[in-house]
């Protein structure tokens, strides 16, 4: 999407808002000994109270309200009854949504109470990877660039990426043009960000795989190598001063 009113710019901070304040509080709420389904639940109720409708759902019929993936689990897990979080787990909360006409994605990986497992690490090597990202989004600069940021950061921490998973464009629906923003710097991408597109910008750091694989279930994305992984992500809009970052409340950071 390229934000052309300010009109449309109140509509793509609502919904950010909306799914970034459903993401902190299922981040505050979550604990060991709960299952996946009563988080996701949870997260349906806070998203209601703003009128704010499931992305995934909406779009893709997904079989929940958000995506929830433990451990060996990179993305798109399915929350369960009989998926009970344990101490040290790592998870990845995704919440997209959609309100009125306007989309806005975002994410994060925490460890489930203690950090008995040392997953903390891997969390903070994607935070950071994301952080120095968005940092340097503007407009005009190359998008391969910024893939080559996450890859380098996730490298510094001996981590991989995932090769096959991206960011994308958001807004006037959950994924959209500019997409396949890349974990790795391509050379043959020669696409730049353009002024007042909104992006959805997220990492996704592993401690063997380079590949997702579809697991059975049609959703669950697991790594081609075991391991566990992190994911962060923010809803950005690109100017040309820098990024304003529309989810920057989820607590991220």
């Amino acid at each position: 999407m390229i934000i052309e009113t300010e009109e449309e710019l109140i509509g793509m901070k609502a919904v950010s808002e909306a799914v970034a304040i459903t993401l902190k509080e299922m981040k505050d709420y979550v604990k060991p000994g709960m299952s996946t389904l009563e988080l996701d639940q949870f997260g349906a109720t806070i998203m209601a109270k703003f009128g704010c409708k499931s992305a995934p759902f909406e779009t893709y019929k997904f079989p929940g309200y958000t995506c929830l993936s433990v451990n060996e689990e990179i993305c798109h897990g399915i929350p369960r009854a009989d998926k009970i979080l344990l101490e040290g787990d790592v998870i990845n909360i995704d919440v997209s949504g959609e309100l009125n006409g306007f989309w806005a994605d975002n994410g994060g990986s925490i460890v489930v109470g203690e950090d008995v497992n040392g997953y903390q690490k891997i969390v903070n090597a994607s935070i950071s990877a994301l952080q120095k990202a968005i940092a340097a989004v503007k407009s005009g600069v190359k998008i391969a660039d910024i893939g080559g940021i996450i890859e380098k950061e996730a490298k510094k921490h001996r981590y991989s990426v995932i090769e096959n998973l991206t960011g994308h464009g958001v807004g006037r629906s959950l994924h959209e043009e500019p997409l396949d923003l890349l974990n790795f710097r391509d050379p043959d991408d020669k696409r730049r960000f353009r002024k007042n597109s909104v992006i959805a910008l997220e990492t996704f750091i592993s401690e063997n795989s380079y590949e997702a694989v579809e697991q059975a279930d049609g959703w669950t994305m697991i790594g081609n190598e075991p391991g566990v992984f992190a994911q962060h992500e923010h809803t950005i809009l690109v100017t040309s001063e820098g990024p304003m970052i529309l989810t920057l409340m989820n607590g991220n950071w």
